[in-house]
Parts: C-alpha cells; sequence; structure tokens
C-alpha cells in the first residue's frame, strides 16, 4: 500500500483533524486517506487501479441523506413531508455541506490537482460525503449515524436558522414572473454520466423570456434548477431587474 500523506505535518494534521472532529482515531486510515483523494489526484496501483473519493463519496451520500431525514423526523413530529423533504435538502445541499468542510477544517486536507484548468464547486462537499462513507465502512451505521449527527451537525449547523432561510430560488424567481408578466421556465439541457460509478448528473438551464440565463449541473434535476434558479435571480438583482 501506498503512502497518501506526503509528510509528517500531513500526518499529524489528518489525526488530529479525526481526533477533534470525529471523536476517535481511525483504525483504517487508508480508507479516510482515500476520502480525501480528489478525482483530479487520483492515485494508480500496480495493478493499475485509479484510486479517488467517487465511490466513497456516492456512499456517504446516500447515508448522509438517510441520516438526515431520520433526524429531522425525529425532531420534528408535526412537519409534513414537504417541509422536511426542503428542509433535508437545505442541510445537504452542497452549498451547505461545502460551508460544513471548510468550519470543521476538512477542506484543508483534500488532495486535488491545483494546476488544473476545472473549476471544482464541490470538491469540499464531496469529501465530506466521502468520508461519512470512510467512517461506516470502518465503524458501521449506528457509530456513524451517532459522530455525524450528534457530533459534527449539532456543533457545526443551525438547524433552525436553515429552516427560516428562504433558499427556494426557483419559487422566488417564478413569483417574480408571474408578478410582474415575465415567462419563467426551466430545461434539462443536458444529461449525463460522470466518474467510475457513471453517476448521473442533470444540467439545467434557468429561462426568463424565451432567454437562456444560468445554468447549473447537479445529481438531480431539482437540485440543478434551484441552483441556475439562484443564480439567474441574483444575476437580475445585480442588473436592477429585481429589486432587492
Amino acid at each position: 500500500m501506498w503512502n497518501l500523506l506526503r509528510d509528517r505535518r500531513e500526518h499529524k494534521e489528518f489525526y488530529n483533524f479525526c481526533r477533534r472532529e470525529l471523536g476517535f482515531t481511525p483504525r483504517k486510515p487508508h480508507l479516510y486517506q482515500v476520502a480525501l483523494i480528489h478525482k483530479s489526484k487520483s492515485e494508480l496501483t500496480s495493478q493499475g487501479q485509479r484510486i479517488n473519493n467517487e465511490r466513497l463519496e456516492y456512499l456517504g451520500d446516500a447515508l448522509l441523506t438517510a441520516m438526515v431525514a431520520e433526524m429531522l423526523y425525529r425532531r420534528y413530529p408535526y412537519k409534513g413531508e414537504g417541509y422536511l423533504t426542503e428542509l433535508r435538502a437545505k442541510i445537504v445541499s452542497r452549498r451547505s455541506l461545502n460551508s460544513l468542510a471548510h468550519t470543521i477544517g476538512l477542506a484543508q486536507l483534500i488532495q486535488y490537482n491545483r494546476e488544473s484548468q476545472g473549476v471544482f464547486k464541490s470538491i469540499e462537499g464531496d469529501a465530506f460525503e466521502a468520508l461519512v462513507g470512510a467512517i461506516y465502512l470502518e465503524k458501521g451505521y449506528r457509530f456513524t449515524r451517532k459522530v455525524v449527527i450528534d457530533r459534527i451537525i449539532a456543533r457545526h449547523i443551525d438547524i433552525d436558522d436553515i429552516a427560516a432561510t428562504d433558499w427556494n430560488f426557483k419559487s422566488k424567481l417564478i413569483d417574480w414572473g408571474q408578478k410582474t408578466r415575465h415567462t419563467v421556465a426551466f430545461e434539462v439541457t443536458r444529461r449525463f454520466a460522470q466518474g467510475p460509478n457513471k453517476r448521473i448528473h442533470y444540467e439545467c438551464c434557468a429561462i426568463v423570456d424565451g432567454k437562456q440565463y444560468d445554468t447549473a449541473v447537479d445529481f438531480t434535476i431539482k437540485a440543478a434548477e434551484q441552483q441556475a434558479a439562484e443564480k439567474t435571480y441574483r444575476r437580475l438583482q445585480s442588473q436592477g431587474v429585481i429589486e432587492g
């Protein structure tokens, strides 16, 4: 097995992070180190296998969604499905997970190709999901849930504040269009598979009065539409078309 941590400083930072934020020292550090490798910095084994965090991200995404769903189900016993679904989407959004990864110090541990021409908009959130996958493979579901919900989310995410924040830019853009007699629509401009698991991505575009505005890519059409709507809404605000 090759050494993913290049020097003593990286080794120390990695274990300090695990003890500080996760509350334990990994017995299978290789899993966690793989969780920190972005695809732009993929490692190649002697057998020719390309190693990065995409598979762990896939696993962690599913686990995190289930854990947050259960947490919200218990926290809000009288809220309906629509409320719970929207709040879960806010908590596990790329914006929220990117911010969380920075807050806990995970972002600075990620290995990626800094010379790459690509723009990695979700690299931090992806690494956090991969980290969740790594914990699960070593410790199991119950232990992972305790770390993620009780130790990380409870400490670093204000759920009530997120619940009160209006992130539904798609509805805001549509409401603005209805009030000002502008036609607002959304279109899936591209559907493609990416990564070794061929995970489906959707590219969606916001259209105002027949003109294409901003696009966004995510794993679901709904999430891509929300991001495209936010970009377009903020652009129209900066142009003075939308007040506020």
